[in-house]
């Protein structure tokens, strides 16, 4: 069975803004071989046109190995974006669905084949709040911006985790890595 992965970078006090942090080569590197060793990306709507930028690296390299790298792994990668506005996506390897359905989610997850990364905040508390997540990847960033989006504000009910490692990278980040101690509902 695959896992699926919630993986998210967020600052020290808890919020996700990827413009506050300060991601180096070690960074991209991780986030790179997670996608490299991942089969599918699951993406909201906002974080999907985030990660939109990464075509235009494709197109014009920037010279940086790790972004571009970064982008080459993204570009190549399954993506499944969950959007009730978005009509259509032109991103190649890319699958727009209009709901999230805990069955599909198990039935990915049966399927043989590497990890399923989600890489959006409101996507991980819905797959956490159903209990079909299997690790949680949290790079903490050494930074305290003080508002923003809580990745975890809307979870129905407690998660209990077991810490199974961490990674801590030159920037200062912190990547922990937990398990729940339950699975699926």
């Amino acid at each position: 069975m695959r896992k699926l992965i919630a993986a998210m970078n967020m600052t020290l006090d808890g919020f996700c803004d990827h413009t506050a942090m300060n991601a180096d080569e070690q960074i991209h590197q991780h986030y790179t071989d997670l996608l490299n060793n991942s089969d599918i990306v699951i993406y909201g709507r906002k974080t999907f046109q985030l990660m939109e930028y990464w075509k235009s690296v494709i197109e014009n390299p920037t010279g940086q190995q790790d972004m571009d790298d970064f982008a080459a792994a993204i570009d190549s990668i399954s993506k499944i974006v969950y959007s009730r506005t978005l009509e259509d996506v032109d991103w190649r390897n890319t699958e727009l669905k209009g709901e999230l359905i805990k069955g599909e989610i198990l039935e990915l997850k049966e399927q043989p084949g590497n990890d399923i990364l989600v890489g959006s905040p409101s996507l991980i508390v819905q797959l956490a709040n159903l209990g079909v997540t299997d690790e949680f990847q949290l790079s903490i960033h050494p930074t305290i911006i003080g508002s923003g989006l809580v990745l975890f504000k809307d979870i129905s009910d407690r998660i209990d985790l077991k810490l199974l490692k961490t990674t801590t990278f030159g920037c200062g980040a912190v990547t922990h890595y937990y398990k729940p101690t339950v699975t699926t509902k």
